[in-house]
């Protein structure tokens, strides 16, 4: 009995043994596609129905051995009736329920990852053996689902509903020691003793040495908890999940209602239990936004390799301007191994630079990331420097000086004579044109922008950008340089504020329009927190810093006077006036104090009350709370918009990325844009009527209103 399809193959190997393989033709990886449905479905009827068969290894021909669902045809499955999609549910567990059905016994070879409908295939196995690099999980809860092919059914029976609650509600992926511990897989060997040993204990099964049958009803059967155990287990995780979680993100919590629901069922009826949870959320506006966001990322991946495979290599880089943020920059390269260089004219910045790369690596040891010796081997990739020296060996030279047009422009010429000719310079500026800071260099094809975000460790983001004339090599070669780094680049054309920056502001327009009628920022902070921001815009600003912020919005209200620039003091001016700079001087919207762990706590001054009355004569008044979030969110989507149609962002997936990796956009909504088409482009359009009279940044485009008419999305 042989079967050889598109995405799968059968083969009989003697004594009996079938060996199913998963080998996804055309493809690196295996996923579970409607192809790969349809064979495994044509070879579990077959494999019931033979008369020769003993055994079964499932095993892949690939690195990994299936790494989930195929998350590009979720949102044609997903449009489907509840009906429809309840009996897509319920065929497709059918599949499954065959292979676990066999009468004979099975063993899954897992050789690499196996994440979401990967590890519920092996789940369907009597037995599974590992490879000790592999790595197995649940993680659909990250994409606002839950497992839908039997996970919250077979692995609580295997390992436990507390464990499982864990494994799933987390999303988390698991190695090979905490399998084995957990009792998820049966063995754990290295990779080239994996074939073996899993022909070895499918043997061994077949000959009565395991009560394979046992374990099949383990799995099949229901959950072995008394009432007690029950009500402890499922009541406890309930409400420590919820908190967890928040409202905003309901998966995980469905996830642990459908193994409450299923635990006193056999596997029939657990399964009908998950379908009704996977329904509950596949649909929800949530799940969207993260499917969204994860076909996004890989977007920004597939255009990260492209850059790699245009661009030269980068086998020295050199940042120029040490301190906090050189020093970031430079921890940052040399521990992904990439080594650098770190300049500055002060031999104090050059000892905080380094300190900085010291600091951030030390914690790395402290939560067991990397031990002392790669410690010490990232540390060597970072040269310190008064002079220029080696810089005709360099790549690539990140500019991270003071953000001032003249100073950037001396210190780019200085160093393009210091480089060979074939070298990228690039300039750290969040405010500044890359055009106009061209204007230095004699080879100005050779640079761009590189904007990271701070601190340069912690945020994801870096904004490339091309200058009028940047070349195609240099944006490649500073994209392929980021990825390197382990960051995520979006390329954007050149304008005031950038792609981020410059949406960012229409928002904190909006905040201050807000403050000026006489909003209390408090309310402003909780109402914006509440829709999903990490944190409101008055402590956002205080985070930035007020300074920092004041200078970029006089860059923007430069560039675009017509929507940017304000004919009235804002509590912005008051800020900065008062010297409140935010949490860099300890003061700001709010005051900061350290707390336990040494991190800035933000306390409410009421002193700043009597500040603000400057910009608030009237006093302070209570806001309804949908008319913040408009007030707040309408400009941004506008300016999304804007920056889309003008062409700084090439794709609304890469403007949406941009304001969740660089802003803290709330992932759940997907972005801007993807926000935009949740709540309709018609209903956003009436929206910003009732806000007209505040001017042109509630002013949609003609293309905004053009999509509306026609019913047009930004993610058609």
């Amino acid at each position: 009995m042989e079967f050889q399809g598109q995405s799968l193959q059968l083969k009989m190997l003697g004594d009996g043994i079938a060996e199913l393989i998963f080998d996804l033709q055309g493809e690196s990886v295996n996923k579970f596609d409607r192809q790969t449905l349809d064979e495994l479905k044509q070879i579990g009827d077959s494999l019931a129905a033979a008369k020769d068969v003993k055994g079964l290894l499932v095993s892949s021909a690939k690195p990994v051995f299936i790494v989930g669902a195929d998350i590009t045809e979720f949102g044609e499955s997903f449009k489907q009736s509840d009906e429809q999609l309840l009996e897509w549910c319920a065929q497709s567990n059918a599949i499954f329920n065959t292979i676990e059905d066999l009468p004979f016994p099975s063993v899954t070879a897992i050789n690499g990852i196996a994440f979401g409908g990967g590890l519920e295939m092996a789940l369907s196995t009597d037995y599974r053996v590992m490879a000790d690099v592999a790595q197995i999980g649940l993680p659909e809860v990250k994409l606002g689902i839950i497992p839908g092919f039997g996970g919250t059914v077979r692995l609580p029976r295997l390992i436990g509903a507390d464990n499982a609650i864990e494994w799933i509600a987390s999303g988390k992926p698991q190695k090979a020691d905490a399998a084995l511990k957990n009792h998820a897989v049966d063995a754990v060997v290295s990779v080239d003793a994996l074939r073996d040993a899993s022909l070895a204990l499918l043997k061994d099964a077949i000959d009565g040495k395991f009560d394979w049958k046992a374990r099949r009803a383990q799995k099949t059967g229901k959950l072995k908890l008394n009432m007690v155990e029950s009500m402890m287990v499922f009541e406890t995780a309930k409400g420590f999940i919820a908190g967890q979680a928040g409202k905003n993100y309901p998966a995980p919590l469905a996830a642990v209602k459908s193994i409450q629901k299923g635990a006193g069922k056999d596997r029939d009826g657990a399964l009908k239990a998950e379908h009704e949870a996977f329904l509950s959320v596949a649909k929800t506006s949530v799940a969207a936004s993260l499917i969204g966001l994860f076909l996004n990322d890989q977007l920004l991946k597939k255009k990260a390799k492209g850059a790699t495979k245009a661009g030269n290599k980068v086998e020295l880089a050199a940042v120029l301007g040490a301190g906090i943020m050189g020093g970031g920059i430079a921890y940052q390269s040399a521990s992904k191994g990439t080594p650098i260089v770190m300049k500055d004219i002060k031999t104090e910045q050059l000892e905080l630079g380094l300190n900085e790369a010291n600091k951030l690596l030390a914690k790395l040891v402290e939560r067991g990331k990397i031990d002392a010796v790669k410690m010490g081997k990232a540390l060597a990739n970072i040269r310190a420097t008064l002079n220029y020296g080696d810089f005709n060996d360099v790549d690539i030279v990140v500019e991270a000086v003071v953000e001032n047009p003249n100073v950037k422009h001396a210190v780019l010429a200085e160093v393009e004579d210091q480089v060979g000719e074939d070298a990228i310079i690039t300039s750290n500026t969040s405010t500044i044109s890359i055009s106009y800071l061209a204007q230095a260099l004699k080879r100005p094809e050779n640079f761009c922008g590189m904007h990271f975000f701070n601190p340069v460790h912690k945020m994801p983001l870096v904004e490339v950008i091309r200058g009028e004339k940047s070349s195609d090599l240099a944006v490649a070669t500073t994209v392929a340089y980021a990825a390197a780094m382990g960051k995520t680049p979006i390329v954007v054309n050149d304008c005031p504020g950038f792609l981020v920056n410059r949406i960012l502001f229409p928002y904190f327009a909006g905040f201050q329009a807000l403050m000026n009628e006489g909003a209390d920022f408090r309310q402003v902070d909780k109402v914006m927190e509440g829709f999903g921001w990490p944190m409101g815009p008055a402590y956002l600003l205080d985070v930035v810093g007020i300074d920092t912020a004041h200078h970029a919005q006089a860059v923007m209200a430069e560039g675009f006077p017509d929507r940017m620039k304000s004919e009235q003091r804002t509590s912005l001016d008051v800020m900065y006036e008062e010297t409140r700079y935010g949490q860099k001087n300890d003061k700001g919207y709010y005051v900061y104090e350290v707390d336990r762990k040494g991190r800035p706590k933000k306390v409410f001054d009421a002193g700043v009350m009597d500040m603000l009355k400057q910009v608030q004569p009237d006093g302070v008044k209570e806001f309804d709370k949908q008319e913040i979030v408009e007030r707040m969110m309408i400009p941004m989507i506008i300016e999304t918009a804007r920056c889309l149609e003008e062409k700084i962002v090439e794709t609304p997936n890469e403007a949406d990325m941009g304001l969740i990796l660089g802003i803290g956009f709330p992932p759940f909504r997907g972005g801007a844009l993807k926000y935009a088409d949740t709540l309709g482009l018609q209903a956003v359009i009436d929206m910003a009527a009732k806000y007209s009279h505040l001017g042109k940044l509630y002013e949609p485009t003609e293309r905004m209103r053009e999509m509306a008419a026609n019913g047009e999305t930004y993610y058609g």
